[in-house]
């Protein structure tokens, strides 16, 4: 009994847009700890940590809509203005992102920048949510299977930037040219 409902739950985890809506909460709890946080000026530690952990979330979770998502999807739900607009907003978020990455909660414009970017992703997940993910929904793609390509990106993302934070060596995480299907 057990191991069917482990299954279950993997199956369930496993489905492109369970672990992509996942992915979308964990992001917002982790700006809203942030918001709690810039009230206190004298937390920068904590800001800092937040703020590195919400732009490696979101670097991977943009890289795997780019790499796997949006291509699996772009064709099938047949709507290329939602997907040119997601790719448009993943590009306005990595130069927050970029620039939160070089800097420190006591610069200038550091707390704006988050804010910022917390709106822009509050935005695209609006979208993702309500519009991209029902049509999704709609067509005949195998989302588990789709679910495990995800995952299986996602895992060597988060991988590359642990390596990174050990080694100091930037990886090519975010470089990493893609194909339009167009």
């Amino acid at each position: 009994m057990e191991g069917s409902k482990r299954q279950t739950s993997t199956q369930k985890k496993s489905d492109a847009i369970t672990l992509l809506t996942e992915d979308h909460k964990k992001v917002k709890k982790l700006f809203k700890e942030f918001e709690k946080l810039k009230k206190g000026k004298s937390q920068k530690i904590k800001k800092s940590s937040l703020v590195k952990e919400i732009c490696m979330e979101l670097t991977v979770h943009a890289q795997v809509e780019e790499d796997v998502f949006y291509p699996a999807v772009r064709g099938a739900i047949n709507d290329s203005d939602l997907m040119d607009e997601a790719e448009v907003e993943h590009a306005g978020a990595k130069v927050l992102i970029a620039q939160l990455e070089t800097m420190s909660p006591d610069e200038d414009l550091y707390d704006a920048k988050v804010k910022v970017l917390s709106e822009y992703i509050d935005h695209h997940v609006k979208e993702e949510e309500k519009e991209m993910f029902p049509e999704v929904k709609k067509t005949k793609m195998d989302m588990v299977k789709l679910g495990a390509d995800i995952q299986k990106v996602k895992d060597r993302l988060k991988l590359e930037i642990e390596n990174t934070a050990q080694t100091g060596k930037k990886t090519a995480v975010t470089k990493k040219p893609r194909t339009s299907s167009k």
